[in-house]
């Protein structure tokens, strides 16, 4: 038996804790799963107030906020008490950005392409226009040079 057991969002299970008491010997720690952490959370960030969230849960003001900022920054896995092992988060991270990185170069290549086909058909509208005036050289730009 691990000593813990889980709590409702009122806090009252027989040997749940109110906010600050410190454990009997005997009794057992109230431990909140993520789903009920991300519950409390949700209530709080609908505009509930944090003090009356902190009597009605039995849970420090403190404590409920740093929830909140937990859930902020990672969602119900920031409030998991045991979250993914630093390995399986660092490469979730990195396959992120690396699909975050070919979408820039999607668009990179995409742009590119776009310019440099309005440049080459400027270019050739240029050589078109000196060809039907008749001019000896072609159009400065272009890079040619007639032979004299």
């Amino acid at each position: 038996m691990s000593g813990v057991m889980e709590a409702g969002m009122d806090g009252s299970k027989d040997g749940a804790l109110r906010g600050g008491e410190a454990s009997p010997a005997g009794r057992r720690e109230t431990r909140w799963s993520a789903r009920r952490k991300e519950e409390a959370v949700l209530r709080l960030l609908r505009g509930e107030s944090l003090d009356l969230l902190a009597r009605e849960t039995g849970q420090p003001a403190g404590q409920i906020s740093s929830w909140r900022e937990d859930f902020l920054a990672a969602g119900r896995e920031g409030l998991k008490a045991r979250p993914r092992p630093g390995e399986e988060r660092e490469l979730a991270d990195a396959q992120r950005k690396i699909g975050e990185l070919s979408m820039d170069l999607d668009i990179a290549r995409a742009l590119l392409r776009r310019q440099s086909t309005a440049l080459a058909g400027r270019g050739a509208e240029r050589l078109r226009a000196a060809q039907r005036l008749g001019a000896s050289s072609p159009p400065a730009g272009t890079g040619r040079r007639h032979a004299r």
